[in-house]
């Protein structure tokens, strides 16, 4: 990208900012003296960088200082640039901005250490101010637009984190364009195989559904015209690579039971006209049951608002629509950064503060940093309880819980309250009771039973998904009990020589002690019952699997117990 889209860019979000307009140029000049003779490993200048870098932020419609910053976001790293410097010349909100850049760029995921370290910068940086987080995921998509020049290895290790860490944020910001480019620019380094498949099965199918959806385009218009409805467009929106990716494993990879591979999107002005086009199209074609969303009446956590519903359209082909207003439109592309240009455009002064989403999700990051104090631990409940794929389900009076895929009633119960969890003793999921290991699913209306002086079992640890219930299970079992717990194994065997030797050598190297043993023969099998000095349950688990490879163990089972 030239220097000229970036001012032009700026020029046509904040036609009256003459004073921002200069600061840009001024620190363009910058950019290209202290980067001077820097080449990249393509060969381009280095300065081509930051220039993509500004012109992205300029394209998100972010504020000077912003796009000021993300011309200089290599300076202190890259050029020795103090940040006193920067602070004279610029002032001290893009000291501060280029600083906190400077602070993630030192993230290498797959250094547990380090990665703790640069994430829990990150959390400090987002909580003062989230356009850190923004010029970082600008910087980081011109990166992966250039990852192809990167040795191999590189490469994987940078395009996983991307997904793991980068995309996810976005994700959580609200930013699903940013976060799905992403994402999928990643995929073919991550999961190249997959990829190829998927290049070489989609292209046939995307345009015959493109041609499908040009020829329903037209009856679509002329009905919501005879209710006085003039869309500002409807398009067709081509499922993300990535996100294809993800669907398809969840359907044997079949093309065939994926209906929104290419879907019509509908733009209008008000939510009343939203509601009106949805019973238009329903009017037209019957619904399929099960496949209306309306997350205009209850948004995700994220802030996205849409309506989504599948049809039988012409020739009873299911077909999704997605309607939403424009300004829901422009969230869903841009998420918080949208909201960042709203408050400027209402003239602040002042950078724009969190609104209250951020504040929640900032805070929750927070929070995880005291929870979980420990360099893997942390980052291990990072990707598992923050980013992962996600579900959202209700209370009883109708909040929105954000949770990740796998979470049991428990797992919902920790979130709500240490309290709610450790007194727990029953769910109830859509009015009806279900078990502890009940998979919740979007969508899903939960209610805790709780008891007072009730306390959580051991057997919880093994049923619930997140870290965070894990350890406030661990602990409110530690408060309660005093008596070491042991493993009990049970294996049923051949009654051959050696049976008894075996196991017990199993034990001895890896230096556990047995505490009890007891075996009862049955003609040509025996079962052995023993308690071992194992608390642990990942010890406990890979000494399963080592008794379960001996010769003649036919089944085994181990449990908690207190000896």
């Amino acid at each position: 990208m030239s220097s000229h889209t970036l001012l032009k860019t700026y020029e046509r979000n904040f036609p009256l900012d003459t004073k921002g307009l200069e600061r840009i140029k001024d620190a363009l000049e910058f950019a290209r003296h202290i980067h001077k003779g820097q080449k990249r490993m393509s060969g381009d200048p280095y300065v081509d960088h930051v220039i993509a870098t500004a012109t992205t932020l300029a394209q998100w419609r972010l504020d000077s200082q912003s796009i000021v910053a993300g011309l200089l976001h290599d300076s202190i790293e890259d050029c020795a640039v103090s940040p006193d410097e920067l602070s004279k010349r610029f002032g001290e909100d893009v000291s501060f901005l280029v600083e906190g850049v400077s602070r993630l760029g030192s993230l290498r995921y797959h250094d547990a250490q380090e990665s703790v370290e640069s994430l829990r910068k990150m959390m400090l940086a987002v909580s003062k101010d989230l356009r850190v987080i923004f010029i970082k995921l600008a910087d980081r998509l011109h990166n992966m637009q250039t990852l192809s020049h990167l040795p191999q290895k590189k490469q994987k290790r940078i395009a996983q984190e991307t997904i793991e860490i980068y995309a996810a944020i976005a994700d959580r910001l609200g930013m699903q364009h940013i976060a799905g480019e992403l994402r999928d620019l990643a995929f073919p380094y991550v999961h190249p195989g997959e990829y190829r498949w998927i290049r070489t099965n989609i292209t046939e199918p995307y345009e015959e559904r493109e041609a499908y959806l040009k020829k329903i385009e037209p009856i679509i218009r002329e009905h919501l015209k005879k209710t006085g409805i003039e869309p500002f467009s409807i398009d067709y929106r081509a499922k993300r690579v990535y996100s294809l990716y993800k669907k398809l494993l969840r359907y044997d990879m079949n093309l065939e039971n994926i209906y929104d591979l290419v879907a019509m999107r509908i733009i209008v002005e008000t939510v009343d006209e939203c509601y009106s086009a949805l019973g238009i199209i329903h009017q037209l074609w019957p619904p399929m049951p099960g496949r209306i969303k309306d997350y205009i009446a209850l948004p995700k956590p994220n802030g996205y608002q849409s309506l989504h519903t599948t049809v039988f359209c012409v020739n009873d082909r299911p077909t999704e629509f997605q309607i939403r207003t424009k300004a829901m439109h422009e969230f869903a592309e841009e998420g918080a950064a949208a909201h960042w240009f709203y408050e400027l455009q209402k003239g602040r002064s002042s950078a724009p503060t969190l609104n209250r989403r951020e504040v929640e999700w900032v805070k929750q990051l927070k929070d995880w940093q005291n929870q979980f104090p420990g360099s893997q631990e942390f980052i291990d409940a990072l990707k598992v309880d923050f980013f992962s794929d996600r579900i959202f389900v209700l209370t009883p009076k109708g909040k929105v819980v954000d949770l990740p895929v796998g979470s049991t009633p428990i797992d919902f119960a920790y979130h709500i309250h240490t309290d709610v969890g450790n007194s727990c003793i029953g769910a109830k999921v859509n009015n009806k009771i279900v078990p502890f290991d009940y998979s919740l699913q979007s969508g899903d209306i939960v209610e805790i039973l709780t008891q007072k002086n009730k306390k959580p079992s051991a057997e919880w640890v093994r049923l619930v998904h997140t870290k965070y219930a894990k350890k406030k299970i661990k602990s409110a079992i530690k408060k309660t009990t005093s008596l070491p717990k042991k493993t009990e194994y049970k294996l049923t065997c051949e009654n051959r020589i050696g049976m008894m030797k075996d196991v017990s050598s199993v034990f001895s190297r890896s230096n556990i002690a047995i505490e009890h043993i007891h075996s009862t023969t049955h003609k040509n099998f025996v079962t052995l019952r023993l308690v071992a000095n194992i608390n642990d349950q990942e010890k406990a688990g890979r000494v399963l699997l080592k008794l379960k490879k001996l010769p003649g163990v036919r089944e085994i089972t181990s449990k908690s117990v207190i000896h």
